[in-house]
């Protein structure tokens, strides 16, 4: 059995077939890791969709911030400052005949998943928290999204406050917190605030402005942490952190790494779909 983890799909399904077929992964043997954002800006997010849940349990996908954002248009619960034009890909997902059984299930994926020793979340941890404790804080995140008040956190879950970790958070803040770390995370101060405005590659950037993987004291330290969301950042390891978002929809690649053994990375060149800015 092969176990692979994939980078930011984004609705590039020809894509993903193309690298599927150079992995020869095996759905009745072989397991996928995706790291989220399934949907949102290349050409055919249903049939993204619409394949990795057929997948069963030869698939697990986390939650990323454009399926967020997603769930929360198709509750009509994204406030209007953060609302823009519906995506046509987006738009094909809502007048689907199985959209209902989709949107529950994408609602339904983890934030963070934990096996074998290795930690898949889509964007970053705060250095105070270790594994376990972002293992139980996904958790949390977890049962309100699956939960009957889900709506009324996505109408609460547009803003970069609070941008710094304190236990003592609660209700919708402290989910917030949680979510944005998982979904949205790049960069921190050496303080461990939060920096979301941040998504330019590190190279030349202020001494200030760490990833989240740098900065002192790094509770998760030590451990695997295979994660998406940035494409500018690329196909990249560093202390146990692995990028696997290669900027697909971009006219990057679309990347595989392989966690049961080592193996070098597998990519497959991807069409621009979407031009950056």
């Amino acid at each position: 059995m092969a176990v692979y983890a994939i980078g930011d799909l984004q609705g590039c399904y020809q894509d993903l077939q193309r690298l599927l077929e150079q992995i020869a992964f095996d759905p009745t043997t072989d397991r996928l890791w995706f790291s989220g954002d399934l949907i949102s800006r290349g050409p055919e997010s249903l049939r993204c969709l619409r394949y990795v849940r057929s997948l069963g349990d030869s698939a697990v996908s986390v939650l990323g911030n454009h399926d967020l954002h997603f769930l929360a248009i198709a509750e009509n619960a994204v406030p209007t400052k953060n609302s823009k034009p519906m995506e046509p890909g987006l738009q094909e997902i809502l007048d689907a005949e199985d959209a209902g059984p989709l949107l529950h299930w994408l609602r339904n994926r983890p934030m963070a998943h934990y096996e074998n020793d290795i930690l898949l979340i889509h964007a970053g941890l705060p250095p105070q928290w270790s594994i376990e404790l972002a293992l139980q804080l996904a958790g949390e995140a977890e049962t309100v999204l699956r939960g009957a008040d889900y709506r009324e956190f996505f109408q609460q879950m547009y803003s970069d406050q609070p941008d710094r970790w304190d236990s003592t958070l609660d209700g919708h803040e402290r989910i917030r917190f949680i979510v944005n770390c998982l979904t949205r995370l790049r960069y921190c101060d050496p303080h461990g605030r939060l920096l979301l405005d941040h998504k330019e590659a590190p190279e030349g950037i202020s001494e200030s402005t760490l990833p989240w993987f740098r900065v002192p004291g790094r509770a998760s330290r030590g451990s695997r942490i295979v994660f998406g969301h940035w494409s500018t950042l690329g196909l990249f390891e560093e202390d146990g952190a692995q990028c696997l978002d290669s900027g697909c929809v971009w006219g990057g690649q679309l990347s595989a790494i392989r966690l049961d053994r080592p193996a070098p990375p597998i990519s497959v060149q991807c069409p621009a779909y979407q031009a950056p800015g």
